[in-house]
């Protein structure tokens, strides 16, 4: 919720800990970049992926961000920015033959979405 380097406005939301794998996200995160907002969630809702709900959630907050906080118009929010960051790992530990324990790491992302407004035309 700033102005970026160019002095246009910005909205940004983030969703952090999220219990899926960064690269299970990211490939939800690259359907969306650069598209308008309305399209994005119209993408999202028809995505089979588990990831496509956590990012979904994450650009309406970005959406409602940029609507109420910097009064920026709806119709013209675009996804600028997209990304997805590796959040804290999980350790788990795996019981295998001969005595032997194997690691299982779950993995956790932080999701990242930023919002600008469309020059007119």
């Amino acid at each position: 919720m700033s102005e970026g380097d160019t002095g246009v406005k910005q909205a940004m939301a983030r969703a952090k800990n999220v219990r899926i794998a960064p690269r299970k996200v990211r490939v939800v995160a690259d359907l969306i970049r650069g598209k308008d907002v309305q399209e994005a969630l119209a993408l999202l809702g028809f995505t089979r992926k588990r990831a496509s709900e956590v990012v979904g959630k994450v650009v309406k907050s970005a959406a409602a961000n940029a609507e109420n906080n910097l009064e920026l118009d709806p119709d013209r929010l675009y996804v600028s920015q997209a990304f997805v960051d590796a959040g804290p790992t999980l350790k788990r530990w795996h019981p295998r033959q001969r005595g032997q324990a194997f690691e299982i790491k779950k993995r956790s992302s932080h999701v990242t979405v930023v919002v600008r407004e469309r020059e007119r035309r």
